[in-house]
């Protein structure tokens, strides 16, 4: 029977094959806007899915372990929860994922600036698994990071089925992106915005195209299926002119708040990562977050329930099951409940992902916007100075934190407009949002995303120049077909390779392969017809130290510079070891410049 079958079976995978190849060319025809933009729509399409799906996952996880709390006891759970979501994350990324899959949103950058915009294909599925165990069992992180991370993995690996370019995987991996924002918060314009804005692509007006449809086709799959209510629903009040400078401070203390939330995160980070053993390291991670959640209920998960409490003046339901309940009466011990909440969501955020969890900052940083808000404005009240309404401060912080902490203030301001429905506040958004992000460039050049790998070079910028050196890459530009000759050589046996050489400059090499220098045709010129001389004189009597070496894994703009200063024309390239590998030419460099220029123009 089965021997019957296998023949049906392999023509029905050949006529499969057939359509598939057939579909594919014709897309392929197509002119490349229109070959963009329906790719745009399938990448907007299955961004819209992922982010849906991510979302019903965390809230089904979470309601299957918290529905039936009903008691202050029930809150032990809290001590429990966290860890043991972190742990299942853990052991699918080290065991069955078997890949790094944190930080997303700088996984995307990284991938542009050094690996042609290719992400690997299990990230269109991996963030979503193990981020939904992370946030449903309590982790204290967002999972806009990881849907951001998995929409980009849709793009670039559409775009890699159809092999397209480089420009036209790197918009689709935008496209994947923004719909993953779209989709997650029901807001096209901020998907958009966050592609340009924060992912720093250098794109042209003219290449947006693409963004918009994927953004509004992401959005649209996530209305049919969550419905069309704002993601906060909210009391907000409309704004006042009159309460303008308050909102001035306010956004200089967003600012400040911004940089608490940036230098912490990443010092934490870096201690932790001090723990070398993986499952110690989430033990106590597991052992500390619990904690902090037991005695601080709204650390729990994303913390957007909270969030909408507080947007809805409903402080009293933010604080969850609380074991301090009995202390709430008092104004000043409430207020400082929140404080704590405040400064301890940085700690909890950090703790999950140390530990094995998987999520991101953007959540964490909406909820601890939020929070600085309420406690900012509950303090004023407390302390008679200045009337302004405790939900107004909630959102315009959200803003506020946002344009800080990620350095993106157009993303901030129109972000929580659409997912709040704010927009009677977009005067105070664009102040505190405006002011937030001025004060904070004093402190802090780079957002949270780029800090680390700012330090390296890596990272791409709105700046042409700068975009097309980060991505070019010295191995493109090396030239091999120099013929080498041992430091100990005779002339005579040097006059034999350049007979055979179609180059005047030769590497001088030691028996190690090491570099020690070069020689050219003119240092010889006046002794290589001199028979005479060929086994009295050395290679090394002709030997001329380079100028500079330029090292396999260093930067173009550290290249470029070693040229400016040396005045040279050829430069050696070298391992950290010192052994040769080839040179690199100031006319390979412009000639490598000009390709990848095309391929950074989007016009």
């Amino acid at each position: 029977m089965i021997s019957r079958l296998q023949p049906w079976l392999q023509r029905m995978l050949q006529k499969r094959m057939k359509i598939k190849d057939k579909i594919r060319g014709s897309i392929l025809r197509l002119p490349e806007n229109q070959l963009l933009s329906v790719l745009a729509l399938v990448v907007g399409v299955c961004s819209g899915f992922a982010a849906v799906l991510l979302k019903q996952g965390v809230y089904f996880i979470q309601w299957l372990l918290t529905s039936w709390f009903n008691t202050q006891e029930d809150s032990l759970w809290f001590l429990l929860y966290p860890g043991i979501g972190m742990l299942i994350a853990l052991l699918l990324v080290r065991y069955v994922i078997k890949d790094n899959i944190g930080h997303g949103v700088t996984k995307v950058l990284l991938a542009v600036s050094k690996n042609d915009s290719k992400i690997k294909p299990h990230n269109t599925w991996s963030s979503i698994l193990t981020s939904s165990f992370t946030i449903g069992f309590g982790g204290s992180v967002g999972a806009e990071a990881p849907i951001v991370y998995t929409g980009a993995a849709i793009g670039s690996n559409i775009g890699r089925y159809f092999n397209l370019s480089f420009k036209d995987i790197t918009i689709l991996l935008g496209c994947g992106a923004a719909g993953a924002v779209a989709g997650i918060f029901k807001a096209p314009l901020a998907g958009v915005l966050f592609t340009l804005e924060i992912l720093l692509f250098n794109m042209s007006m003219s290449s947006i195209l693409p963004f918009v449809i994927s953004a509004i086709t992401a959005c649209c799959v996530s209305y049919f299926f969550l419905g069309d209510a704002v993601a906060f629903e909210n009391a907000i009040t409309p704004f006042k002119f009159g309460n303008t400078p308050y909102y001035i401070v306010f956004g200089i203390l967003c600012g400040f708040a911004s940089l608490y939330f940036t230098r912490v995160t990443i010092f934490l980070e870096d201690k932790i990562k001090l723990i070398t053993n993986i499952f110690e390291r989430w033990a106590i991670c597991a052992v500390c977050l619990g904690l902090l959640i037991f005695l601080f209920p709204p650390l729990y998960g994303e913390g957007y329930t909270t969030l909408t409490a507080l947007l809805n003046e409903n402080s009293s339901e933010a604080v969850g099951h609380s074991i301090f309940t009995g202390l709430f009466d008092n104004p000043w011990f409430f207020l400082l409940f929140f404080v704590a909440v405040f400064f301890f969501k940085v700690f909890s955020m950090t703790l999950t992902n140390a530990g094995g969890g998987v999520g991101g900052t953007f959540g964490p940083t909406l909820v601890i916007g939020g929070l600085f808000g309420f406690v900012v404005v509950r303090f004023a009240t407390l302390c008679g100075i200045g009337s302004l309404p405790e939900a107004n401060l909630v959102l315009v912080g959200m803003a506020g934190l946002m344009s800080g902490v990620m350095q993106a203030p157009l993303t901030a301001i129109f972000l929580i407009a659409e997912i709040t429905g704010g927009y009677d506040l977009i005067m105070p958004l664009i102040i505190v949002s405006a002011v937030s992000f001025a004060t904070i460039r004093i402190f802090e050049p780079y957002s949270i995303y780029t800090k680390r790998i700012a330090k390296s070079g890596e990272l791409l910028t709105h700046d042409s120049d700068h975009t097309v050196l980060t991505l070019m890459k010295v191995g493109n530009v090396v030239e091999k077909d120099f013929s080498t000759v041992k430091i100990d050589a005779t002339l005579g046996e040097l006059v034999s390779v350049i007979a055979k050489s179609k180059r005047n400059l030769f590497p001088i090499l030691d028996n190690r392969g090491v570099f020690q220098g070069s020689v050219l045709l003119d240092d010889v010129r006046g002794v290589m017809f001199e028979s005479s001389e060929y086994e009295r004189l050395r290679v090394y009597n002709f030997l001329k130290p380079s100028p500079a070496l330029c090292y396999e894994d260093e930067s173009m703009e550290d290249i470029m510079a070693k040229f400016e200063k040396t005045g040279a024309w050829n430069l050696p390239v070298v391992s950290r070891e010192k052994k040769y590998l080839g040179f690199v030419s100031k006319s390979q460099i412009f000639s490598a410049y000009r390709e990848q220029l095309k391929q950074v123009s989007h016009d």
